[in-house]
């Protein structure tokens, strides 16, 4: 997918998965990326992202960090990538993430809380960034150790 797609299909679904089904934005990331990847999710998978917006607003680690290293997971597995791999790349997107957003706690990022006060999804904007920072992570970094042999279980 050419990258101004990419960039285009990541705006859409983002809003989509916000404004129309009112995800959160760890299921918003996780969803995201296995769209864009091909990926096959149980619906169980999705379900434990249920909470996962810094720790059910408490502002903890942020939902679109733990959305792409849950992401990661799925598509090391698929891919039959060894753990090590998978460990040491999510270990390593999670300093990369920290350099480009300034951190991986919620309550930095989104220092406004969650107060009733606030508009819905105010985190709609650095969501979309931080996905496609994600995903070219995915395929800048991981994709060179991906075997041929994936798992046909994992596609759609």
């Amino acid at each position: 997918m050419a990258t101004e797609d990419r960039t285009r299909t990541i705006r859409q679904r983002v809003s989509q998965f916000y404004w129309e089904q009112d995800k959160n934005c760890a299921t918003t990331t996780l969803s995201v990326m296995s769209e864009i990847f091909g990926i096959k999710l149980h619906s169980q998978t999705i379900d434990s992202t249920l909470a996962m917006h810094g720790a059910g607003k408490y502002g903890a680690q942020c939902g679109l960090v733990e959305g792409a290293l849950m992401f990661m997971g799925v598509w090391g597995r698929c891919n039959k990538l060894e753990d090590r791999i998978v460990i040491d790349a999510c270990r390593d997107f999670a300093g990369k993430f920290e350099a480009r957003f300034g951190s991986l706690l919620c309550r930095v990022l989104r220092p406004e809380g969650f107060s009733s006060e606030n508009p819905s999804h105010l985190c709609e904007k650095i969501s979309c960034d931080a996905i496609e920072f994600a995903v070219l992570y995915v395929v800048n970094l991981l994709k060179e150790t991906m075997t041929t042999d994936s798992n046909d279980l994992c596609t759609t």
